[in-house]
């Protein structure tokens, strides 16, 4: 089992910069796929960006493709969503996960239907 705490979370202006990071404990992020997933008040679970656990294959939904990235530092056992050039689109709850899958876009779609591990979300809000 392995718990998951967001942190990085916070409020910023259209076009600046946040870094969140996924803190893992339990076992070693290098053994699952990890994710970003977010959800705005009144919408739907959207899906961010998910690395494999090689870390050499990532997944992005098209609208953060250039400006968010994922990484992971495996000595830490951390997750990182580097998010530039935010929009007010992007305000959300993000929420990191770890799903056990070798495919960054169909461990999104495990993420996404509640398989895996989760953690509480950090809370991101853009303003313009």
């Amino acid at each position: 089992q392995v718990q998951l705490v967001e942190s990085g979370g916070g409020s910023v202006q259209a076009g600046g910069s946040l870094r969140l990071s996924c803190a893992a404990s339990g076992r070693t992020i290098s053994r699952y796929c990890m994710g970003w997933f977010r959800q705005a008040p009144g919408k739907e679970r959207e899906g961010v960006a998910a690395i494999n656990d090689d870390g050499d294959s990532t997944y992005y939904t098209d609208s953060v493709k250039g400006r968010f990235t994922i990484y992971q530092d495996n000595a830490k056992n951390t997750l990182y969503l580097q998010m530039n050039s935010v929009k007010p689109e992007d305000t959300a709850m993000y929420y990191c996960a770890a799903v056990s899958h070798p495919s960054p876009r169909a461990c999104m779609s495990s993420m996404l239907a509640g398989f895996g591990y989760r953690g509480q979300g950090t809370q991101v809000t853009v303003s313009s």
